[in-house]
């Protein structure tokens, strides 16, 4: 009886052991965006491609992703979105229990705008009502994979060069990938710097599934 005890927690066990290192979790929170290849996640990551390869055959043993082939290229994703939910769910109780982690998210966001109160419901029927304008600053591939409700794409690396195509009378909301990404908080700056009224949201794609709310694709 011991040794299945032994034998069902040592395959629970996989699981942490596939998570337990920070770039299968970032490769993780990269493919909560979408499906990408090899090299995209590379990249991303800023890591080799060798090394890349190395930590998703680890998450693939444990059953967290899986990939299909493209022409030349191996294409990798989550196995579902549950996976995704574990990442939310694991940052989430890492944000309440370490306090080094709380110093280090209140380093990115600048809480200075009333809007910053609204919870998420508030925040999609505005938008829904034309009232504030939800900013989509990744990579327009990932827009496509999946993005909030109402929102408008407009990626970091083109923002600066089509500000003009913004309504200056209208509070923007922008977004990335999550509370960890840092292009939102690249995004406001900008935008606060030429005169709009622009917060960040924490929030990616996996945080507003996993709270229940819908995404478009």
């Amino acid at each position: 009886m011991r040794e299945l005890k032994n034998h069902l927690y040592e395959q629970v066990a996989r699981i942490g052991k596939a998570i337990a290192s920070p770039k299968r979790l970032e490769l993780i929170e990269l493919l909560c965006q979408g499906e990408k290849s090899v090299e995209t996640l590379a990249v991303q990551a800023e890591i080799s491609v060798k090394l890349t390869s190395a930590h998703l055959k680890e998450l693939r043993n444990a059953g967290l992703v899986e990939t299909r082939r493209d022409g030349k290229y191996v294409l990798y994703r989550l196995a579902s979105t549950s996976v995704a939910d574990l990442w939310v769910n694991l940052r989430s109780e890492a944000e309440e229990r370490l306090v080094d982690l709380q110093v280090a998210l209140a380093s990115i966001v600048d809480h200075s705008d009333d809007l910053e109160e609204l919870d998420r419901a508030a925040i999609l029927k505005k938008a829904k009502a034309g009232e504030v304008l939800i900013l989509d600053v990744r990579p327009a591939e990932e827009f496509a994979a999946a993005h909030l409700p109402h929102a408008r794409s407009l990626p970091l690396s083109e923002l600066k060069k089509k500000l003009a195509a913004l309504p200056k009378d209208t509070p923007v909301v922008a977004y990335c990938r999550g509370p960890f990404c840092l292009m939102a908080r690249d995004a406001v700056k900008l935008l606060r710097n030429k005169g709009y009224r622009a917060f960040h949201l924490a929030d990616g794609v996996a945080e507003w599934r996993a709270h229940g709310l819908p995404v478009e694709a």
